[in-house]
Formats: C-alpha cells, structure tokens, sequence
C-alpha cells in the first residue's frame, strides 16, 4: 500500500473532484474512460415512483454533481473543456487534488456500506427538524464533544435550550432570498 502511494506520487498523477452538470456525471465518466482517464463516480441505489405509479430501482450519484477523477496536472485545462464538466473544486484560487487514501476511503463506503446522500450541515447554521418529537421546530446546530445539538430558542421570553439530535432528524433551512 505504501509502495502505491509512493509511485501514485511520482507518476503526477492525482485525485480532483470535477464539477459536472445536473445529470451529467455518468456521461462525463464515460467519455473520460474512453480516453483513458481513470475516473470514480460513487454511486447509491434509489427506488423512484414515477407518476404513472411504476417504481423502478435506479443507480444514482452520491455525490450529485460531482465525480472524481486521476489526473495530470498538465490534463486539467483539456478536461474542464469537456461538455458538461463546470470545473474542478478547489480550496483556494487552484484546484485542490486528494489523497489517494481519502478516495480509498470513498471507494469503500460507497462498495461496502449503505451510504445515502445527506445535505451538508456545518455547525453555526440555522436548520429546521424533521423527525422526532420536535419536528417542525427550527434552531441552531452546535457541537458538544462528539454529539450535535440543536439551540432552540423561545424568542417571547428570550431563553434558549439545547437539545441532543442526530443529523438524520434534521435539515438546512433555505435562505429566505432563495424561497
């Protein structure tokens, strides 16, 4: 494992996530492998209910919008180039390659372990809960030790509880500009 990383290092090949267009992502990752690009696209199966009533079973995206692909860095112009690619996700003005262990990772999650899509929740964000006792309540996300909160507060009186939640009972509330 050791001796891969080492040559993965010295070949200049790395690991980008590529931002792609809504519903592009296994055309993109086909036409990357058909020029020899090797590309990971982590999927999760879905059963859709279409309006004529007929369920089908479908594989999609965990990531929507994004795949990952190893890459050169003298590749990255030609594939931002590409139909349907919108660029590649960066942390700072260049883009941001990965860790070849953190894709292990992901390959492993998305092969081995029932994963689904979730929206993504940073403590300090206003979110809304969805299930429990308390659905339909809004608050805050927080952080005690290992466990997420959610600050409840009652605005007439001006007190505030915090409440242990787990982060499928809750969703990201909409900026009222976007509603």
């Amino acid at each position: 494992m050791r001796l891969e990383t080492i040559r993965n290092e010295d070949d200049g090949l790395r690991w980008f996530a590529v931002q792609t267009r809504h519903h592009h992502e296994k055309r993109i990752a086909e036409r990357l492998q058909q020029v020899e690009i090797e590309t990971f696209l982590p999927v999760h199966r879905s059963v859709h209910r279409w309006k004529n009533g007929v369920n089908a079973e479908l594989e999609l995206p965990l990531f929507p919008c994004y795949l990952f692909t190893r890459i050169k860095d003298a590749q990255r112009l030609s594939l931002v180039r590409q139909p349907g690619v919108i660029g590649i996700a960066a942390s700072n003005s260049s883009p941001t390659p990965i860790g070849d262990d953190e894709i292990s990772r992901l390959r492993l999650v998305a092969e081995q372990v029932k994963a689904q899509p979730h929206p993504y929740l940073s403590v300090g964000e206003r979110v809304r809960i969805i299930a429990g006792p308390l659905a339909g309540m809004e608050g805050i996300l927080t952080r005690k030790k290992h466990e997420l909160r959610v600050v409840i507060s009652i605005e007439i009186i001006m007190r505030s509880v915090t409440v242990e939640i787990s982060e499928f009972e809750i969703e990201p509330m909409r900026s009222r500009s976007a509603s």
